[in-house]
């Protein structure tokens, strides 16, 4: 059987998330950025907001969020965003965020990151990184489903967006010890699993909701100096070094960052198609599971779109969120 080609679109690793909504009207979408109080997020939730959405700022610290919101009304969004506190490491809070919520969704932006810099684990004894990366975003994708399909049904689909990373490519599911029970801890590869799981994410979210007009997409936003890389080790910090040394990245603004995002969220070429792992403004082409970094800076690996695994890793999270 002949592959798909590859999904394209006119931008590049150079493109802005202000490129990419030039001359669009989101007039009347819905969406929701997780992260939103910094970084990417920000940049993701002020583009769209410039373009007419109605924004939700999904946060931990809502004080952060309202001065975000403010500067975006400032910048003259045609909406000003809401606030709504959300804390993906805690179940609770993720279920009063969709306890919370009313009304369709239209896009689903699941952004926010938490690198660790040794073993942490949430009241349930899971590891935070997992938790709060993957766990926590299951979670609140799955409440947020029949807000979902309402919003695919009005404007002929909704959209996930899952935020991944080319540190995927070290680690695949271990499905024998996801919390670390058991194996020493590294939080590189605990980072490397738990962006693995958010592109398996819209891998089984494509797969049981496309019927209903919802389609996930993953993307890697590429190199961006934020807050994520504060908790960094030395040995992360070294391990980043020389991958930029090593030409297997350059770091982007925040504002090329954000443009695989708006392209997952918003271009034509991704409406009705999920599954897909975009990496500067283009589907990405599969590499072998042993396949090196350096030799692939812009692949995905195997692992990272395989179907059994993304049924497995649902299973899993259904099971641990009892969702």
């Amino acid at each position: 059987m002949t592959a798909s080609p590859l999904i394209s679109t006119p931008f590049t690793a150079t493109s802005t998330a202000a490129d990419i909504l030039a001359g669009v009207d989101l007039h009347g979408l819905r969406a929701i950025v997780t992260g939103a109080s910094s970084g990417l997020g920000k940049e993701t939730a002020r583009a769209l907001a410039a373009s007419g959405a109605e924004v939700t700022l999904a946060v931990r610290n809502l004080a952060a969020g309202a001065a975000v919101a403010e500067e975006i009304a400032d910048a003259g969004a045609r909406v000003r965003p809401r606030v709504s506190e959300l804390d993906l490491s805690d179940q609770a809070s993720v279920a009063r965020f969709v306890d919370g919520w009313e009304g369709p969704l239209h896009l689903l932006v699941n952004n926010a990151g938490l690198v660790t810099g040794g073993l942490e684990r949430t009241r349930e004894g899971w590891e935070l990184q997992f938790a709060t990366n993957h766990l926590g975003h299951f979670a609140l994708t799955v409440g947020l489903h029949a807000a979902l399909a309402t919003g695919a049904t009005d404007r002929n689909g909704a959209r996930i967006v899952s935020l991944s990373s080319t540190a995927h490519m070290r680690s695949g599911i271990d499905f024998d010890d996801p919390q670390f029970d058991h194996r020493d801890y590294d939080p590189q590869l605990a980072y490397a699993q738990a962006k693995t799981a958010n592109s398996l994410l819209a891998v089984e979210a494509t797969r049981l909701w496309a019927s209903e007009g919802i389609v996930a997409n993953a993307v890697n936003p590429g190199g961006v100096a934020t807050g994520l890389q504060r908790n960094f080790t030395a040995d992360q910090k070294a391990s980043l070094d020389a991958a930029e040394a090593a030409g297997v990245f350059t770091y982007k603004t925040v504002q090329q960052g954000a443009a695989s995002t708006i392209v997952a969220a918003t271009r034509a070429e991704f409406a009705h198609t999920g599954g897909h792992y975009i990496d500067d403004c283009q589907e990405a082409y599969t590499v072998p599971d042993d396949a090196r970094l350096a030799d692939h800076p812009h692949g995905v690996k195997a692992w990272a779109l395989d179907t059994d695994a993304a049924e497995r890793l649902w299973a899993l999270s259904t099971k641990l969120t009892q969702n």
